[in-house]
């Protein structure tokens, strides 16, 4: 759950390169599924993508989907341009829209021809601009960050997952390269077919997520008992699988803290009734209570990267998360944090429990947890992110398919 600037507030810089001529300004669409103001790790990262990419001197536009059925139309965002799309509500996800219009996305391809498309988590409107960016000869760059199949069957919905991974397939494998957040979706994804595949990583702001944000007042109201704080950041959603903090919840010695919100929400109160629910948080406040924690359990084993992961890291928090997709690539066991298994019953209570009562042991690991992502900067990642555009554009696309073939 990182930090947001809303509006966006684009400040112009000359980096180093560009006073020496060696940078080449592009024109960026990104084309996202979701956006303002919905809050979720797509809007996060397309948010820092405008910030970073206009920073260097880029141009940079927006299609994501609008807030109701009512005509395509062009708002601006701080300083930029976000052709809105009509839209439709995605049923018990609340806020949550899925753009169906494509006047303003055909619009903003053929009125601002860009260098790039840059497609945010395509779906329905990421397959009408691969579609469109194909007959017109734009290159295109898919960034994959979220498991649709996996989200699937958490709804009760298994029986569609076959149909889902062709899909998402299908639409990468249309991009001159698909960029995924961690080992696990790069595997997944080569698995199924999608050879223009790498990974990006996210990038974490090392000021924002800061042990030196620690709060002895708020640990206090907290826990005023001494209690170890064991804490939550991310949406309640079924998805996130938030119940398996029930056990912990019940742990002796043990407060289990929740930041956010969602439709799951009054049933986790309910399963819950232990547990501190503080509502969504942003700017200073999340940063405290990412702080402020002496342990951060991630319950949800469908996470292509986890940012939430992440910034606890950077704050200094040891970590228990699944051994499984994006965690993989930020938790070394029993370096800083531990991983459990949903196939054993046990696992993540045992983890917890483990470090509730070794605080020596949880000392140790939180010693290690800033240094391990100290080197994931926003600014390392989105350098990276520029070359991977230059690539692209350059008419190199071809080569990552020849790498992984």
């Amino acid at each position: 759950m990182t930090e947001i600037h809303q509006p966006l507030s684009v400040h112009r810089t000359t980096t180093r390169r560009e006073r020496r001529g060696e940078q080449r300004s592009l024109s960026i669409l990104v084309v996202a599924e979701t956006f303002l103001p919905v809050v979720n790790g797509v809007t996060n990262s397309v948010l820092r993508v405008v910030e970073h990419m206009t920073s260097r001197g880029h141009s940079v536009r927006i299609v994501a989907p609008g807030s109701a059925m009512k005509n395509d139309e062009i708002e601006r965002n701080g300083e930029i341009e976000v052709y809105r799309t009509r839209s439709l509500p995605v049923p018990g996800y609340g806020g949550l829209r899925i753009g169906i219009g494509t006047v303003a996305l055909d619009d903003a391809i053929t009125t601002e021809r860009p260098d790039v498309l840059h497609i945010a988590a395509p779906a329905v409107l990421g397959a009408r601009a691969l579609n469109r960016a194909r007959e017109l000869g734009i290159p295109t760059i898919a960034i994959y960050q979220t498991d649709l199949a996996g989200f699937a069957s958490r709804y009760h919905l298994s029986a569609v997952r076959r149909p889902i991974w062709r899909a998402v397939t299908s639409l990468h494998d249309r991009a001159d390269l698909t960029l995924a957040p961690s080992t696990a979706a790069v595997w997944d994804l080569r698995q199924r077919g999608v050879t223009n595949v790498v990974r990006w990583m996210r990038g974490v702001d090392l000021e924002r997520f800061n042990p030196s944000h620690r709060d002895p007042a708020l640990r206090h109201e907290l826990a005023p008992n001494g209690e170890v704080i064991v804490g939550y950041v991310g949406r309640l959603a079924r998805e996130k699988q938030v119940e398996r903090l029930a056990g912990v919840s019940r742990m002796p010695g043990v407060r289990v803290v929740i930041v956010g919100d969602g439709p799951m929400t009054s049933k986790l109160r309910r399963r819950m009734p232990n547990a501190t629910f503080v509502g969504f948080k942003t700017g200073a406040e999340l940063s405290r209570f990412h702080a402020s924690f002496d342990l951060f359990v991630h319950t949800g084993v469908d996470e292509t990267f986890c940012q939430a992961v992440q910034e606890a890291l950077a704050s200094g928090v040891p970590v228990v998360a699944p051994a499984a997709g994006g965690p993989l690539d930020l938790v070394r066991h029993d370096v800083n944090g531990y991983l459990w298994t949903e196939h054993s019953a046990v696992s993540l209570n045992g983890a917890v429990e483990e470090l509730v009562r070794h605080q020596v042991k949880r000392e140790r690991l939180a010693a290690m947890a800033r240094p391990s992502v100290e080197s994931r900067t926003w600014s390392s990642v989105m350098d990276e992110l520029e070359g991977h555009y230059m690539t692209v554009t350059s008419g190199l696309g071809f080569a990552y398919r020849e790498v992984q073939q």
